[in-house]
């Protein structure tokens, strides 16, 4: 059995991350690439399938749904965490920052395996 702690955790996470988008928007959109288009759509967007995904988490009848839309959400952003670091190391910023920048990436992945563990089905074996 799966912890309910960590899904609601998970949602936690999730739903808070969407809200910040539109509470600090220019921040989200500065960390975009720019090749990438629609800046200000797209931080809305993400930031309302972060709260959609967050929620979804949470009903047994979208949690596998919800957390395969996350998992190609957190995928999707990995071009602005790398923007970020990149930014951060062009700007010369404090090797702390850069460090924790750097650090972020990895914990992409180890977010997408909790997103996995926690949303995913289990069907009864035969």
């Amino acid at each position: 059995m799966k912890s309910p702690w960590l899904r609601w955790l998970l949602a936690l996470f999730f739903i808070t991350a969407g809200i910040l988008h539109f509470i600090f928007p220019d921040q989200y959109a500065r960390t975009m690439p720019s090749w990438i288009p629609w800046h200000d759509a797209l931080v809305s967007i993400s930031g309302l399938c972060e709260i959609a995904g967050g929620i979804g988490v949470l009903l047994a009848r979208t949690r596998c749904v919800a957390g395969i839309g996350l998992i190609l959400l957190s995928l999707a952003v990995l071009p602005a965490n790398v923007q970020m670091l990149i930014d951060a190391q062009h700007a010369e910023k404090a090797a702390w920052l850069i460090t924790l920048l750097w650090l972020r990436l990895p914990l992409q992945a180890l977010l997408i395996i909790w997103i996995w563990r926690t949303t995913r089905t289990t069907r009864p074996t035969a």
